[in-house]
């Protein structure tokens, strides 16, 4: 595909922050481009997988509630706009001890944002949710009403679907080689052709560093795991089952759902990017294995949650690009006025993006942010390196087992 033209702003990547980055651009009368190096909605990336955990009272950072809440506000927006299903709100219990981060984090936003959610007893756990054993007797529950799950492909499809109506142009199956400045913005260098830009978003995940220099923003290796019932299916439904997130140690969580879509119930232990290697994402391993994929959580699951069947009835490969913090990057780069990043998700990105899109499309237009920035803000960390330093124990490139090169434009 043959590539060219001036425009406003140039969105590099259409996953989950740049799609609704395009569409809250659009929105705006700009005249703005989106190019995708894949297909919209691909597997290949960090924005797949059928669902993705949505919740009100987020316990990452005090700040992101507000931007749940706006977010929540703009995934509405765009399902009127395109007449699609993408939030289902189902409510969500998180569980462990009171000082845990499951549950002390889920109360400590929920008290500073004035969000309405119950803390139940250990008894009450139980009782609501019998397909969780195995919990201490000193462990309880907080019950968020506002929890639920989002389709991510959909959620694609949709925010660029909308950013076409409102006049956006996209180039899919074309991928991006630099970014250079020339004095009035930026030019996109593409194999087939150059656009022109006054301002570039760069938002294309585990790509990040490789067309913005000194990012730190480290791509892992996380699968997608979906595990089926043993002998009551109905037990493990959404509408039963519902969404959770579950404390395993002091930095990490078991998470997941009910069966919904077609799929089976969804489950995953968050990663520790303290001692998970960096990837090279154009050689990501896409095989699955049971010894480095599924075998730690099923020995989990099996005091856990012995109701569903330790082996997963379905894997896939998928990736999250960690920042030095935890938290996104979302605004200009120090240095580079001409270009923004929208990226470094962290695990739980998703939920946030038309958040992250509205903030990104302010920062080109100059409104004023509608919530607190800072946290995001890629300068946080002082220096030249939008991201911060390199993260402890990540600093190793691993390039996967079976080394499979995604198709490239």
């Amino acid at each position: 595909m043959t590539v060219g033209g001036r425009y406003d702003v140039v969105v590099v990547g259409l996953g989950a922050f740049g799609s609704q980055a395009l569409w809250r651009l659009a929105r705006r009368g700009l005249r703005v481009a989106g190019v995708e190096q894949f297909g919209l909605a691909h597997a290949l990336g960090s924005s797949h997988g059928a669902t993705r955990l949505f919740r009100l009272a987020c316990l990452e950072h005090p700040e992101l509630p507000a931007l749940a809440t706006a977010s929540r506000r703009l995934w509405r927006e765009l399902e009127a706009a395109t007449g699609t299903d993408l939030l289902q709100q189902t409510g969500g219990i998180m569980i462990g001890p009171p000082e845990g981060r499951a549950v002390a984090g889920t109360v400590r936003a929920a008290d500073r944002h004035a969000l309405a959610v119950t803390t139940l007893s250990p008894a009450e756990v139980s009782e609501r949710f019998p397909q969780h054993a195995g919990l201490a007797p000193h462990w309880g529950g907080v019950w968020d009403p506002d929890a639920g799950i989002l389709r991510p492909e959909a959620a694609v499809r949709a925010a660029v679907e909308a950013a076409g109506a409102s006049g956006a142009t996209v180039f899919d199956g074309v991928r991006v080689r630099a970014i250079d400045p020339d004095g009035s913005g930026a030019v996109v260098r593409t194999a087939t052709g150059a656009l022109r830009a006054d301002r570039v978003v760069v938002s294309t995940g585990a790509w990040l560093t490789a067309l913005v220099p000194g990012v730190v923003a480290e791509p892992v290796r996380v699968p997608l795991l979906w595990f089926a019932a043993r002998s009551d299916p109905a037990g493990f439904t959404l509408d039963r089952f519902g969404v959770f997130i579950r404390h395993y140690d002091e930095e990490r969580t078991i998470w997941g759902h009910g069966a919904t879509l077609g799929e089976p119930a969804k489950v995953g232990l968050s990663p520790d990017p303290r001692h998970q290697p960096r990837v090279d994402p154009d050689h990501l391993d896409r095989s699955v294995d049971a010894a480095t994929d599924w075998a730690h959580l099923s020995a989990v699951l099996g005091s856990a949650l012995p109701g569903l069947d330790p082996v997963p009835a379905r894997a896939a490969p998928c990736m999250i690009t960690n920042s030095a913090d935890g938290q996104f990057l979302a605004g200009p780069v120090p240095g580079r006025p001409e270009v923004l990043l929208a990226g470094a998700c962290s695990g739980h990105g998703f939920k946030h993006a038309p958040g992250v899109g509205e903030i990104v499309a302010r920062a080109v237009t100059g409104e004023p942010q509608e919530v607190e920035t800072g946290y995001l803000d890629p300068a946080r960390f002082g220096g030249d390196r939008p991201g911060g330093r390199s993260l402890a124990g990540a600093d190793q490139l691993v390039v996967g087992r079976t080394a499979q090169r995604p198709g490239r434009s």
